[in-house]
């Protein structure tokens, strides 16, 4: 911990950024995984998959992103509003420090850890925390 605080504020910045990259391809990838997924659920279906917003419906997701942020909050009456609210920032921010041990390349990876597939695993189980929450 101590190595952490005696860093160069240089040093921290360039770990944000790296931090930052990861999410942003995590984020891209995200996208086209949740098209071709559509795009398979159209087939499997016998149907046109996702053509309406954009070139080839490559744009689908990100309207559907939009939808959901400007969507009203409905909170059930008999929820604890905190924790209801708390559930799936709780499922984000698991699914994406899962990625901290995941190596990109020889040397670069957030975490190198020696039990990482032990911490994807435990990371991973916590997951269900955020359903609970959510009810």
């Amino acid at each position: 911990m101590d190595g952490f605080l005696s860093t160069t504020p240089g040093m921290m910045l360039i770990i944000a950024a790296q931090c930052l990259l990861v999410i942003g391809f995590v984020m891209v990838s995200l996208l086209f995984l949740v098209y071709g997924d559509r795009k398979i659920w159209a087939a499997v279906q016998m149907r046109r998959g996702p053509n309406v917003v954009g070139v080839f419906g490559l744009l689908q997701t990100v309207a559907d992103a939009l939808k959901y942020v400007v969507k009203e909050v409905v909170i059930p009456a008999g929820a604890d509003r905190p924790v209801f609210l708390l559930a799936p920032m709780t499922s984000f921010v698991l699914a994406m420090i899962a990625w901290a041990v995941i190596p990109f390349n020889d040397t670069w990876v957030l975490a190198d850890l020696n039990v990482a597939i032990l911490y994807v695993f435990a990371i991973s189980s916590l997951e269900v925390y955020g359903v609970i929450m959510g009810g």
